[in-house]
């Protein structure tokens, strides 16, 4: 048996708003950060669990207390117990009878939650020996099912229905996994409009994204709607008419302000508008989508977990489905939510404009096209060009399609060099920028 000894937590941020990388209009000046947890268990080969949930700096301390409000849960366990039954654990996790009272299964104690179970799948995929993509997608239906809580879902997600359909996604299951070896799966960049980089930075990204084979793009706006106007005008010259142009307002905007702000830019052909209001406003998404068809409304990394995603699926506020690997309460959530989105129709297309978040969700659109929406029209992983350096298995990413990850585990694992230059703040980065 292999018992988990021990439950490590790191406060590690990265000084990313010296470049304003990740800057948007709710957002000027992030330090990518995580809360990273290493589960040490007693195994001969020293096996550990790698996992982490995505911050933007100042707080990260707090979800910190989270994990470790947690351990006791997941200390002194048998890892071959959390293996038999992978949903029971995560329902135990969230279902504790005095952590509920500070969540329930939302805010920081959620986003805790999301690094211990990462890291509890990152652990199993690596007893296995494969790549968690590669492990969902090797599950059968009925163990697919039993990954996922099913409380609050039923009035539109019934474990039968699920069980349908995927079902209905084993046959071709092999060649769709053959396909996305040789292909990838597609992507769209980011990392060419965040919302502090200057005009001439923003030409200089397009072009050089254009040479790298980019064919979808994403413009931060919300700020001001002139700057954002000509933003627009330069990566419209810059990628032409004909490729896809998303735009993202962080939850900038009240519900009256958003449409009108995207009848301004309708004249660029934006694809989607993301998080054009309050994340926690379903109507007010539905209102905004009503308003502004044909353009699509997104939303989805600040969605906190199955049941507000339940909602905006019912209300057709979204069009396009985007999980957040770390807002939800990891992988057995997100499970759930690629049910729902397949259930009602929509395109799942991920968050990943964060530390750690591209890693995870190469592995999840996998899975999700290989055994359960079987689709790839309109579905797209975003990918921002930062910080990747730092992990053991980081994404690959071939003219705008990621790379299928080919190492076991969950992809989360960092550099002891990077966790040590980088924890806040006693880490060699940090005592240097106090000097």
């Amino acid at each position: 048996m292999t018992t988990i000894i021990g439950v490590d937590v790191i406060d590690v941020r990265f000084p990313t708003s010296r470049s304003l990388d990740g800057s948007d209009a709710m957002n000027r000046d992030p330090d990518y950060s995580a809360a990273y947890v290493v589960l040490r268990t007693d195994a001969p080969d020293g096996l550990e669990g790698h996992g982490l949930t995505f911050t933007t700096g100042r707080g990260t301390e707090v979800v910190v207390a989270g994990v470790h409000a947690i351990e006791p849960l997941v200390l002194a366990r048998s890892v071959e117990a959390i293996e038999a039954d992978l949903g029971a654990f995560w329902r135990e996790l969230v279902g504790d009878s005095q952590l509920r009272w500070i969540g329930p299964e939302k805010g920081v104690i959620h986003l805790a939650t999301a690094a211990v179970v990462n890291a509890v799948w990152d652990l199993v995929a690596k007893r296995a020996g494969k790549p968690v993509w590669q492990l969902l997608s090797e599950m059968s239906p009925e163990q697919i099912v039993a990954l996922v809580d099913f409380r609050y879902l039923t009035d539109a997600l019934t474990p039968e229905q699920a069980l349908a359909i995927l079902q209905e996604a084993l046959p071709g299951r092999d060649e769709r996994r053959a396909e996305l070896v040789r292909d990838g799966y597609p992507a769209y960049t980011t990392s060419v409009g965040w919302l502090g980089y200057d005009d001439d930075k923003i030409r200089r990204l397009c072009r050089e994204a254009l040479a790298d084979g980019w064919t979808r793009f994403k413009l931060k706006v919300g700020a001001d709607v002139e700057d954002d106007i000509r933003r627009a005008r330069i990566v419209r010259e810059e990628i032409g008419p004909d490729r896809m142009l998303a735009v993202d307002a962080n939850q900038r905007w009240d519900v009256g302000v958003a449409i009108a702000w995207m009848a301004r830019l309708a004249e660029f052909d934006p694809y989607w508008i993301e998080e054009p209001t309050s994340p926690d406003d379903i109507l007010g998404h539905a209102a905004i989508a009503r308003a502004v068809a044909p353009i699509r409304v997104a939303t989805g990394e600040h969605v906190h977990n199955r049941i507000m995603f339940k909602q905006l699926l019912q209300a057709e506020a979204i069009s396009v489905c985007q999980i957040d690997s770390c807002r939800l309460g990891g992988v057995n959530e997100v499970v759930a939510v690629l049910l729902l989105a397949a259930k009602f129709g929509v395109p799942v297309c991920p968050h990943a404009g964060g530390v750690g978040l591209c890693e995870y969700v190469q592995h999840l659109s996998p899975f999700d096209y290989i055994a359960v929406s079987r689709r790839l029209d309109g579905r797209m992983i975003e990918y921002v060009d930062h910080l990747h350096e730092h992990f053991l298995d980081p994404v690959t990413v071939v003219r705008g399609f990621y790379r299928l990850p080919t190492r076991p585990g969950y992809s989360a694992e960092m550099h002891p060099a990077s966790l040590a230059d980088y924890t806040f703040p006693t880490g060699r980065i940090w005592r240097q920028e106090a000097i």
